[in-house]
């Protein structure tokens, strides 16, 4: 398996590795940052979740990938593929360390996420499930240039909880991206 290593401005995208758990870990421990990306989990839980991301790598060939801020070499994140069995569509997704928030590290890491799903993946579209109080998300998704397509669920266990889906086409990206000096 090829797993790309992607490198932004700032940022570098690659494979989760066991030395990211600890941050991960801590990041999932952290109430207001897993806040919109499945509330506090313990150790053990965020272990399985860990893996899960790691695992997709193997079995579908992309997954979120561990964000690491080039100038200290520290995990600030996860970001990028998504699309577990239900979900409502395809998804390039985020989740970022508090103290790396307001960055721009989101924006900038789901940018070459987006071009990787629609360019190497061949996806038609890209979604991003947000909750509808989650400002900061939607402010990402308006910089990547998505719009709100409106209501949607997401799979058992999270189908209680209310989200808006945000997306776009792969030919509204290549266009928007197109434009960008």
């Amino acid at each position: 398996m090829s797993v790309p290593r992607i490198e932004t401005e700032r940022l570098i995208l690659r494979l989760p590795l066991l030395e990211d758990f600890d941050a991960h870990a801590a990041n999932m421990a952290d109430e207001e940052a897993s806040r919109f990306i499945g509330g506090p989990q313990a150790r053990a839980v965020a272990w399985r979740g860990f893996l899960q991301l790691a695992g997709a790598w193997e079995i579908q060939g992309f997954s979120m990938f561990s964000v690491i801020e080039k100038a200290t070499g520290r995990w600030v994140g996860r970001l990028g593929p998504w699309f577990p069995e239900g979900w409502p569509g395809p998804e390039v997704g985020w989740g970022i360390v508090r103290d790396a928030w307001g960055k721009g590290y989101a924006t900038e890491g789901a940018t070459a996420a987006m071009d990787f799903a629609f360019d190497t993946l061949g996806w038609d579209r890209v979604v991003h499930s947000i909750a509808p109080d989650n400002v900061a998300s939607q402010g990402v998704a308006r910089k990547l240039g998505s719009r709100c397509l409106g209501p949607g669920t997401l799979p058992e266990p999270y189908d209680d909880k209310p989200i808006e889906l945000w997306g776009q086409s792969r030919d509204d990206w290549r266009a928007r991206r197109k434009q960008k000096p």
